[in-house]
């Protein structure tokens, strides 16, 4: 990284994947001492991995002291035509993240029709969570995860791939990537999801554009998991109009992407 670069967009660019790779070896260990020291950590699956993502903003926070830029890239986020796309990323991203689930329910719903002795398919749970779960989830899924995934996967990985195998290639290979950190149910999605959020990012240069999609998407998911009010919309007689909606959305994101791998080519 470079420290003679005072703006963010750019000494953010400067990161290079060693030093990165590097914070991952000392966060991990520094994770290590800290369960050996409260063993009670370890054995908390809530709180196991809040050691390592802490350290992890600690050296983003290290990495990116000193600079400028910040407080005009939150205005952006603000300008009309930057909301409405923010919005539609979020809106088509979330409808279309219901396809799996969409499709297995309908499935579900129509083997049961057609055949009234099959046996149903194992019903998707809300999560029940107790009061400190549930603030270490927000902690963790809504405010850590947005902005540590966000300065990882596109502002150190996507930024140094793209110098070395080009922009497409990065988009696809560190999206593919941040899918493999999520369930298997949710990879697909997660994959698209990480193409749009390298898409707003490489046309905005401002990850706080994507860090507020990651925000918004992870805030209702965890509101929707914990709530159970996903299932209405996967039981009849929505289930049909859900999975249809899903598919619209996939192709209104192919689009998306098709239209903007265009402009990054020319």
């Amino acid at each position: 990284m470079d420290f003679d670069v005072t703006d963010f967009n750019v000494r953010l660019r400067t990161i290079r994947i060693r030093d990165l790779a590097l914070a991952l070896i000392v966060a991990f260990f520094v994770a290590v001492a800290i369960y050996v020291a409260f063993p009670v950590i370890e054995n908390n699956e809530d709180l196991v991995v809040l050691p390592f993502l802490i350290v992890l903003l600690l050296f983003f926070a290290w990495a990116l002291r000193g600079t400028h830029g910040l407080k005009n890239n939150f205005s952006k986020i603000l300008e009309r035509d930057n909301r409405r796309e923010i919005l539609y990323i979020f809106a088509v991203n979330l409808i279309f993240a219901f396809i799996f689930v969409a499709l297995i329910s309908n499935l579900d719903i129509f083997m049961n029709y057609v055949y009234p002795d099959n046996v149903p398919m194992p019903d998707f749970v809300p999560e029940v969570l107790d009061t400190s779960s549930l603030l270490l989830e927000i902690l963790s899924s809504i405010i850590i995860a947005p902005v540590l995934e966000e300065l990882l996967f596109r502002g150190v990985l996507l930024n140094r791939l793209k110098i070395r195998i080009g922009i497409i290639p990065a988009i696809l290979v560190s999206s593919g990537i941040f899918a493999l950190g999520h369930e298997f149910g949710g990879i697909t999605s997660a994959f698209v999801f990480g193409i749009c959020m390298c898409i707003i990012y490489l046309k905005t240069d401002n990850i706080l554009m994507s860090m507020s999609i990651h925000f918004l998407n992870n805030l209702l998911a965890v509101f929707l998991e914990t709530t159970g009010i996903d299932q209405i919309f996967l039981q009849m007689p929505l289930a049909p109009l859900t999975l249809a909606l899903s598919t619209i959305s996939g192709l209104l994101i192919l689009l998306y992407i098709l239209e903007n791998f265009k402009s990054f080519r020319a």
